[in-house]
């Protein structure tokens, strides 16, 4: 997984905007971020998932997702080595967290199944 494709997959769920905070890009849906790039450097992203879900890529995918540090990781958080991280994976975790940010009606209208966490 390269930057370039994770941000991407980030751009390619129902309107999602490429945007930037705090000197980083960030994706949003609506007014909020799901994803970022480039923290803590240029080789990770960070997805904000649920808790469990979080639970779920630390367990399967050990070496490419870990908690970010803090209560933004206690929320579910989630640092993404990019490099380390299968396709497959990111694309569920940025699905999952589109989902989990994007407003209901929205998600209403966007059918599909999550991917795998393989």
């Amino acid at each position: 997984m390269t930057p370039t494709e994770f941000r991407r997959l980030a751009l390619s769920l129902p309107r999602a905007l490429e945007k930037a905070h705090m000197g980083h890009p960030d994706f949003r849906v609506g007014k909020k971020i799901f994803a970022t790039l480039g923290y803590p450097d240029a080789t990770y992203g960070t997805v904000m998932v649920k808790p469990h879900e979080q639970d779920l890529l630390v367990k399967k995918h050990p070496r490419a997702f870990s908690p970010v540090r803090g209560a933004w990781g206690q929320s579910g958080a989630t640092s993404v080595k990019l490099s380390r991280a299968p396709r497959r994976a990111v694309a569920f975790a940025l699905e999952s967290a589109w989902h989990h940010r994007a407003s209901p009606k929205l998600v209403a209208d966007y059918p599909t199944a999550k991917a795998s966490v393989e």
